[in-house]
This record gives C-alpha cells, structure tokens and sequence, in this order.
C-alpha cells in the first residue's frame, strides 16, 4: 500500500508539473468548500458552548442538545468520530460513550480566534476524516501588551468571567487566559426545568432527581489557557501551549446519569523551521497530548439514594506529525507523517468506591499514517490532489479479538475562476475511520445483567463523495451554494433490535444534500444574510430484524435569516429567524420519533463604548417557543419507559432566553 501511495504521488505530480523542476516561494490557497468562522470570541458572547456558536453560523451543523453546556453536533447528518475535531491541530476526545462530553467541549467560545469547517472527504493530514474536519483556532499571543475582560449574565442564573493578556518581545511573547462559569437549570418554553421536564416525561420515577437536587444548578465550569511562542531565529518558532477545563456537577436530564466531574488537559507542542533547504521551503514538527476524566453517576437521582453507580472513564491521545513543504515547477508540494495512539478505559463502579467490572477494556487505538498533497495553478484552474496511507492496530486488554485496519485515502478537488465575480468548484474523494473503542468492545453496567453492546468485528467505514458548487459575487451581494452526494460503505450504525447485545452494525447508505448561503446588502446600513441547509440519507438495506431504510441523525430543512442594521459605526442591530421543518422522516425501528417544526426569532445590539468598553444586549427565543430540535436516536443512551419506541425523553431547547455582555480591551 506503501507503493500504491507513492505511485498515486508521481503519478499526480506528473500531472500537475510540466516543465524542468524549480524551487519557488510557496502559496497555498483555501478551498472553496472551506467554510472561515472568524473574531468568534468576538460575536459568539451568549455563551461557551462551541456547539450553539457552530449551528448558528454553518447551515450544515445542527446542534445535539444534552444539557445547559457540553453539546455535540451533527455535520452533514453525521456526528461523532464521523467528524474530525482538531484544537490548534491537535486532537482531543471525550471519555464518555454517551457524548456528555464531545471535543467541542473541551474549548471555550472566549478563546478561540477562528475556526475552519471543511465539509467532505477533502482532508489528508488528519486521521478518520469522513464527513469532514473542524478546525479551531485559539488565540494567539502578540508581542504588544493587549488584554480583554468580559463579564456576562443571562437568564436562568448564567454567570461567566473572562479575562486574557499578552505581550513579550520581538523573540518572546506570552498569552494568559482564564474563565469561570456556572448556570441554573434552563427553563423550557413551556416554563419547565430539567428536572421538571424530566418528570413530566415517559419516564420511571427512579430515573428523577431526588428531591434536593431538583433545583441544583445545571454547572460549573472554570478553564485556563496558557501559550508561549518564541522565535528562536528569524526562521524558527517554537510554540508551547497548555489548556485546562474544570467542569462540576452537569445535568444531563434525558440521560440515566450526570457528570460528577469532566476535566481535560491539552498540551500542545510545535516547531517550524523554514527555508532549511532547496526541498524543505517549511519543515514542521507538532506534539500534542490530551487526557479526560469523565466520571458519570446516578447519585442525584432517585435510583441512587441507597446505592449509586458510577461509570468512571479516561480518554488520553498523544500524537506527533511531521510536514514538509517546498515548490517544485510551480507545484506546491505537501509531504508528512503522521502518528497517534488513543487510549480508552472504564471502569463501573458502586458508591464510588466498589470495582463492579470494566465498560471499556483499556483499548489502545495506535495510527500510524503517510500523507501528501500537491497543488498547482492552470491559469483560471486550480487543482489539488491528496493522497494518505493508514495503518491502524486496536488492542484491548479484554477478552475479545484485536483489529487491525489499513486504508488508503485520495481526492481531486478543482476551482474554476471564470471571472472576477464567479468561481465554480468541484471535488472527488474517498476517506475512512475506524471503529472507536465503544462500538467495538462495550460493555454495559452489571444491571439488571451484564451485555456485550460492542461488535468486535466492525469493520472500517468508507465515505466516497462528489462535490460541485459556484461562488458568485454580485455588485450588493453574493451567493454560495453547493451539492454534494456521500456513498458509505460499512457505515457504523446502532441496531436496537439487537437488544444491546452486538449492537453496532455496518451498513451501506447513501447522503445527499444542498446548502445555499449568501447576503445582500440593500443600503448602506441594511444586510440581509441567509443560508439553508437540507440533507437526505438512506440505508441500502434495512438492519437485522428491522424494516425503516432511513438513515437516523439527518435534520430536516434548516434555515437561517438574518437583518442586520448598523446605522453608525459604534452601533450594530441583528435579527436573526430560524425555521426548521418538521422531523418525519426518520428512524423509526432505532429511537427516533417525529419532531415538530419552529421558527425561533432573535435579537442582538452591539454597542462599542468609550475607553475600550463593548456592550452586547440580546434576546433568543423572542416569543418563549417550546421546542426540540435533537432527536432519540438510541446510539445514545436515553432515558425510556421500554414500553414503545416513542417513548425515549425528548429534552426541549430554552426557552426566552436575555443575556448582556460587557467587554473591556487594552
């Protein structure tokens, strides 16, 4: 497979290179399948919570809802290690196996710069990207002495507290961030809290919170972000960074069981050097490390008022990648290596303290993998071809079988200038991922009985795509709109009807979808902004022991409009409408049940003051809507009577929600 990589390497070299070979200053464009979410600490102040800032800013990602903080999200109909989620290129992954803590947890809204969302299989650095990589981009330190504190309040009891500096020199400069938050229960627009939502559901009064912990808060989260950059010569960098999230007593209602506890460590190291010789333009070396505690229990419900059980789990990775750049006969060209082990491991325990069996048998999943990529210019056409080789041994501790996978990726993407104000795209290409730990080998709790819910002969899934869109720029406005058409085979999928025993299961499918965004400006302080999003997907056949060909976790038509009014330069008025078709069509046999649609309007007024303030005024949910907006499909563990498949607790977005933020910078 070695062979195969590198003759697709020349092969496409060979293509894209014509004339005797040159070394030149290297440029490398963004795709237009690229989606720049920037200044997000800026406009993203309701919150810390990553999730609601990505659903509101992409068409494509809708948010999974599972408690106040800590929410997942779905791109492109897909969740989970579907998605590849990096943190200033490093990856970190949460230790629970029922998505209390997601990566897009274990990064404050506060701290980050920017954040980069390519959709599809277009990404060779990076291991298991199969519907596509979100890239976040914290802050950055500077040499000038900047700082910034923010204070906000919001209903429902939210409180948070930033503050961040950084300065130095020209060689050295330092960035120090820290944060602290903590929320009530949300009320629902039916005027419910969790804990009153969870008692007004199909669920057995064992799984309610007992009595004094129906009105404890919903969390408490402290972090803490440290970065140093130094330049060691005028073309060496080293970057040394650290980021640490503290995260107390979160309500996850519609689960059996809370976090007690979720706490993260990020260390990230990075060397470049450039200009080392003809061949090596820029020569990179990142180390990173990331460790998670999730410990969830039922000691606040009324199952554990006696005797409470814990599930009590680490995640760890640590990686390393080397990259090489340089330019031959006007080819950008990209070569690296890349390696990763994960660890995952859980532990059951009774009161805290007695040992009652493993959930996850201290898996590792080691990758190891070669990548390159090559991009040229042909006048207007500019292509680029990717290429990666995978080699990935999983190893457990327990009883059941080791897996071993290798996979060979590759994709052709190509942009068309026509003219300066449209620009056509196009793209081909096949990626995979391995199966993770849970859905290979868990084990459930030891009651009322021990089951298997992990297949340990899962193989890998393969996602073959074709994507084509067109940018197009008018005198007030502009458009994006793109398709695209996702074949997978081996998709990893939950059967219910397997009675958690061998539950997951591959499955071919198919997903399809169109996304329109774009803004017109109709004066001078009016913008009109807008974007849609709709997606359909399939199963080629249905599981074992069911019928429903539907494809669980694809959201109905979703779409986004915005006004905004800015009359002077301080002064910056938005109104912003959500619609969301109803949810019918879906999985029915695995959880899934029908959904309403809604329509949601929000405001916000933006205020720059004197002196380096900032105020921020908002309201969401204007008209206190009741709403759901994530479905019950049973790959997570949800609360359920067992009685029907539609009674799986729904869990309602808040509902009129007001917020302020105060700003100050220096």
């Amino acid at each position: 497979m070695i062979k195969q990589l590198t003759l697709l390497s020349l092969v496409a070299s060979t293509i894209l290179a014509a004339d005797s070979m040159q070394v030149d200053t290297i440029t490398v464009k963004g795709k237009s399948i690229t989606t720049n979410i920037k200044e997000v600490s800026k406009e993203e102040v309701k919150s810390a919570d990553l999730a609601e800032a990505l659903s509101k800013n992409v068409p494509s990602v809708s948010l999974v809802r599972r408690s106040g903080i800590a929410n997942d999200i779905l791109l492109r109909g897909q969740k989970k290690d579907n998605i590849n989620i990096l943190i200033d290129g490093a990856k970190i992954y949460g230790a629970c196996p029922n998505r209390m803590d997601p990566p897009t947890s274990h990064v404050l809204v506060n701290n980050i710069q920017n954040i980069e969302i390519q959709e599809g299989p277009f990404d060779v650095e990076n291991f298991g990207t199969l519907s596509g990589v979100v890239k976040i981009n914290t802050k950055k330190p500077s040499k000038d002495t900047t700082g910034e504190v923010n204070v906000n309040i919001g209903s429902f009891g939210y409180r948070k507290a930033s503050a961040s500096i950084s300065g130095g020199t020209d060689r050295v400069k330092v960035l120090l961030s820290a944060s602290t938050e903590d929320g009530e229960q949300y009320e629902d627009g039916n005027g419910n809290t969790l804990a009153e939502q969870l008692i007004l559901s199909p669920s057995p009064a064992t799984t309610h919170y007992q009595t004094q912990h129906q009105n404890m808060d919903a969390f408490e989260k402290k972090s803490f972000m440290g970065k140093v950059y130094i330049d060691l010569t005028d073309d060496q960098e080293l970057k040394l960074s650290y980021t640490a999230n503290r995260s107390d007593n979160i309500l996850y209602p519609n689960s059996k069981m809370d976090a007690l506890y979720d706490d993260s460590d990020l260390f990230n190291v990075g060397y470049t050097v450039k200009n080392l010789a003809k061949y090596s333009k820029e020569l990179s070396v990142d180390y990173y490390y990331s460790d998670v505690e999730h410990p969830m229990s039922t000691k606040y419900r009324v199952s554990g008022a006696m005797m409470f059980m814990t599930s009590a789990l680490d995640s760890t990775i640590s990686g390393i990648k080397v990259k090489n750049s340089f330019n031959v006969n006007d080819v950008n060209v990209l070569i690296g290596l890349d390696a990763s082990t994960r660890n995952w491991d859980g532990t059951y325990l009774m009161n805290g303290v007695t040992n009652r069996g493993k959930s996850i048998q201290d898996v590792d999943t080691k990758n190891r993998a070669i990548f390159t990529k090559l991009t040229k210019d042909y006048g207007k056409l500019n292509l680029e071809f990717g290429a990666r080789y995978d080699s990935t041994d999983i190893d457990t501790q327990g009883t059941d079988p080791d897996n071993d996978y290798n996979s060979l990726s590759a994709h052709l993407f190509g942009t068309y200038k026509a003219d300066d104000t449209t620009e056509y795209f196009a793209g081909i290409g096949r990626s995979s991922r391995v199966p993770d730990a849970r859905e290979l080998y868990f084990t459930s709790a030891p009651m009322p009985a021990v089951r298997h819910v992990g297949t340990p002969t899962l193989d890998e899934t393969y996602n073959t795509e074709f994507d084509l869109g067109v940018n197009k720029k008018y005198e007030n406005g502009a458009i994006k709109a793109k398709v695209f058409y996702s074949m997978l085979d081996d998709y990893i999928v939950f059967n219910a009807s397997k009675m958690n025993i061998n539950a997951f299961e591959n499955v071919d499918a198919d997903i399809y979808g169109v996304e329109v965004s774009g803004l017109y400006l109709l004066s001078d302080e009016l913008t009109f902004d807008y974007s849609l999003a709709y997606q359909r997907g399939k199963k080629d056949n249905a599981l074992v022991g069911q019928t429903d060909t539907d494809l669980a976790e694809i959201p109905p038509l979703k779409a986004n409009l915005s006004l905004g009014y800015e009359p002077t330069e301080e002064d910056s008025l938005t109104l912003n409408l959500v619609a969301v078709d109803s949810w019918d069509t879906y999985d029915a046999n695995n959880g899934e049940q029908e959904l309403s649609g809604y329509t949601i309007l929000n405001a916000r007024y933006n205020r720059d003051l004197t002196h380096g303030f900032d105020i921020t005024l908002g309201i969401d949910n204007i008209f206190d809507k009741a709403y759901a907006m994530s479905n019950t499909y049973k790959d997570l563990t949800l609360i359920t009577t067992g009685v029907a498949v539609d009674d799986v607790m729904l869990l309602n977005e808040p509902g009129r929600y007001l917020y302020a933020n105060l700003s100050y910078k220096f």
